[in-house]
């Protein structure tokens, strides 16, 4: 291996993993949610944040949508 390297001839180039990067975003979870991700999360191994974040890319692969019923007064 070399002391020193030369990379003044090397040419930029953009950043072939930066459209995958994971961007922060603060929400407000119920604490029932947060702890039941927790909970599987501990069983898993894995950190909460990613198995929400694994969670929420299955509802975007599988195209779900929400479906929220308001009840109708009567």
């Amino acid at each position: 291996m070399k002391s020193e390297y030369d990379f003044s001839s090397m040419k930029a180039r953009k950043n072939p993993y930066a459209s995958k990067l994971k961007k922060p975003v603060t929400m407000r979870l119920s604490e029932d949610v947060v702890t039941y991700f927790k909970d599987m999360a501990m069983e898993a191994g894995v950190p909460y944040q990613s198995l929400i974040n694994l969670y929420l890319r299955d509802c975007v692969a599988h195209h779900r949508k929400v479906r929220i019923a308001w009840p109708t007064k009567p």
